[in-house]
């Protein structure tokens, strides 16, 4: 009997969804750095990307990227959350490239490297207005590039690179793109020499390369969500774009318990303070409904909206921590102790399950194996 609540892992359709993702990039040019975070690191998907054609294996976390290199993945491994002083002597023993974007740390990077006799390969990160990390002044970008390229022996400028929409939710539109392409012919220019690497972003870069407006500078994205939830994925839910609706959006799936089945009411009853997270929630009054509660809640998944039940006529109510709570007045089907619900992801919802200790992970098909 599986113990719940899990996660399953369906490689056949991760599989399908990279070797598509892959396609499209390859048609324009584009290398893929495969990014595993979203999946709590899985190695047994660092291993599908590589049989899938990317190039590089990307996280930002650094026990991730050891994992899939013990698990025999011979791709280059990529950090790519700007590294942390502290941790620069691990990451330079197990990354091969890492996203840069501060002086002091790339000069501590460069004396890692010697110690442990390596050259590691470095890709400064440009902000081009999202106002995350990068160099945000291109004279800085420039001056920076051409230090490393001189000086710092340890370290090889294998390119530059941006990051859009991940906090200021900055499109990641042509003229951005075209932005990024003019900084890194600057750099070349400052140093004499080609980039090899010039990173346009995460999935949603994905857009100018369906409207192939993708400038043929641009040779590298960093793909994570968009491999294991499709058309859930914010390409859709976020842009309005259909193209990845011909991919599967239930490469993972949540399985949850339910643990009570009751008529009750839908507004709460008393004076009304905070719930488990310190909110203040809206309640709507729809009467008495039939609902049942499920052994899972927040502290698993985080915001509710994000799972997705598959039980026709049900509708997520709410959560708390350990709890949540679905309307199943409408189902024609009789819901009662023990019967199981399973649920489609958005991104955010993936991302907290494959870390919790509380969920337990299933994986179906032959990993690595194309179709």
């Amino acid at each position: 009997m599986k113990k719940r609540p899990s996660l399953i892992i369906d490689h056949e359709k991760i599989r399908s969804n990279m070797k598509t993702i892959v396609g499209w990039c390859t048609d324009a040019g584009i290398d893929v750095a495969g990014v595993i975070k979203g999946t709590g690191g899985l190695a047994s998907v660092a291993i599908d990307y590589e049989a899938c054609g990317a190039k590089w294996i990307a996280s930002s976390r650094l026990e991730q990227l050891a994992r899939a290199k013990a698990a025999g993945v011979k791709l280059p491994m990529m950090m790519i959350r700007v590294p942390m002083l502290s941790e620069l002597e691990e990451m330079v023993t197990i990354c091969d490239y890492s996203l840069q974007s501060e002086f002091t740390t790339l000069k501590a990077a460069d004396e890692a490297a010697i110690r442990n006799g390596k050259i590691h390969n470095v890709i400064l990160m440009a902000d081009l207005g999202d106002l995350r990390e990068g160099f945000f002044d291109p004279e800085e970008l420039v001056d920076v590039a051409k230090y490393t390229e001189e000086t710092l022996t340890g370290l090889h400028l294998a390119g530059i690179g941006t990051n859009l929409g991940c906090y200021g939710s900055v499109k990641p539109t042509a003229d951005k793109m075209q932005q990024l392409a003019e900084y890194a012919e600057a750099v070349e220019q400052a140093i004499g020499r080609p980039l090899e690497i010039v990173s346009g972003g995460a999935t949603s870069s994905l857009m100018p390369v369906f409207d192939k407006e993708m400038p043929g500078k641009i040779n590298m994205l960093r793909i994570g969500a968009l491999p294991f939830c499709g058309a859930l994925e914010d390409l859709r839910r976020c842009y309005g774009r259909t193209e990845a609706d011909v991919l599967y959006d239930d490469a993972f799936t949540l399985e949850a318990e339910v643990i009570e089945v009751r008529t009750k009411p839908t507004h709460p009853i008393g004076e009304l303070g905070v719930n488990a997270f310190g909110k203040t929630p809206k309640y709507r009054d729809r009467g008495n409904r039939r609902r049942a509660l499920l052994a899972i809640g927040g502290a698993d998944f985080g915001d509710y909206g994000d799972i997705l039940p598959q039980l026709e006529g049900s509708f997520v109510l709410g959560c708390s921590g350990d709890h949540t709570i679905l309307d199943i007045e409408d189902c024609e089907e009789m819901i009662k102790v023990g019967d199981v619900i399973r649920f489609k992801l958005h991104y955010s919802a993936m991302l907290n399950l494959s870390s919790s200790e509380n969920v337990t992970k299933y994986e179906s098909g032959e990993i690595g194996c194309l179709l």
